[in-house]
């Protein structure tokens, strides 16, 4: 009766039958590909497989205390003849050096040196790593108290007569500051033991305003790392100047510090930078790479195998903070 039934449909409706066929070859595709433990295409799982599937993979993450920090006050008035002001913010005792005018290679041999030769604890041994390919060395010999954010003005010398660096790309780095633990029991507790920051000071031939570049992380085990600086969600532009600021306990400021990112920059307003871009509901907390975008919180980060800000796709991802430091930070508010 089935054959009959079937015969009547093929003669009236033949795409009826290649359908069917077509379907019961999909099903035995994804029973066999099951089987052997291949992928079963996408059409044919369920929504929870499907969910499982997109979830990218969680940077394993170790938290290091740094104990450096270095700011530029007021980057509008720097410039190369009129020098640059920096703010040191330590958690210990630390020596600042500045080095004007340093060759880019040499700077970069150095770090590798740090990974391969010895270690880069000191200023003397930046010096001897650089082979004094530097134009002035500019060094506060009384160091710096842990937690004094004493302004440090830093200038090259009226007859260094040096009016720019030349044209881009460049051969040296117009400033590199050098941050170090003054303390030698310091350096014994502190996976970090030297930040470099590298920063641009407007000259004659290029006038982009004074900024850091480059930081990067010296550890005591012989590695070195690179700040990078991540992009946080915003859903309005940023506030004028007459606006208020948050204080420094504040969540988003917690998670700039965390992220690394702390600065004399103005943050924005709580409501523009807490967030979800998606949910608009959730606290944002989780790093997306390797674009490096801030936008998602914990409940939604699950959904998105690509970035919702860039469309980039996410090799890894990790938060700026754990459950619990969460829960800590709403238990303080």
């Amino acid at each position: 009766m089935a054959a009959v039934f079937l015969v009547t449909l093929y003669e009236y409706s033949p795409l009826f039958y290649i359908a069917l066929v077509s379907v019961c070859f999909l099903v035995t595709s994804a029973v066999v590909l099951g089987w052997f433990g291949l992928g079963v295409p996408v059409i044919l799982r369920n929504s929870e497989e499907t969910e499982s599937s997109t979830r990218v993979l969680k940077k394993r993450m170790r938290q290091v205390k740094n104990p450096f920090g270095l700011e530029i006050p007021r980057p509008a008035a720097a410039s190369l003849t009129k020098g640059v002001t920096l703010t040191p913010d330590c958690l210990e005792d630390c020596v600042l050096t500045c080095y004007w005018g340093c060759s880019v290679q040499k700077l970069h041999e150095a770090l590798q040196k740090h990974v391969y030769c010895f270690r880069i604890k000191t200023p003397q041994a930046l010096e001897d790593a650089l082979y004094n390919e530097y134009l002035y060395r500019q060094q506060y010999l009384r160091s710096i108290k842990k937690n004094d954010k004493e302004e440090k003005y830093c200038q090259l010398p009226e007859d260094a007569q040096v009016v720019d660096f030349g044209p881009v790309p460049r051969s040296r780095y117009p400033l590199v500051a050098l941050l170090t633990l003054a303390d030698e029991e310091d350096r014994e507790i502190y996976d970090i033991i030297a930040m470099v920051a590298v920063i641009h000071i407007p000259d004659e031939s290029y006038r982009l305003s004074c900024r850091v570049l480059y930081q990067y992380l010296l550890l005591a085990q012989g590695q070195y790392h690179d700040l990078k600086q991540l992009f946080m969600s915003a859903n309005s532009p940023a506030p004028s100047s007459s606006h208020t600021f948050p204080g420094k306990s504040s969540t988003d400021r917690t998670l700039l510090e965390k992220g690394g990112l702390a600065g004399n920059e103005p943050e924005l307003q709580e409501e523009n930078s807490k967030d979800c871009v998606v949910c608009q509901n959730g606290p944002v907390n989780w790093v997306l790479l390797p674009c490096r975008h801030t936008c998602l919180c914990d409940g939604c980060v699950r959904y998105f195998q690509q970035c919702p800000m860039c469309r980039q796709f996410v090799q890894e991802s990790f938060p700026l903070c754990s459950k619990k430091e969460q829960d800590e930070d709403e238990s303080t508010r």
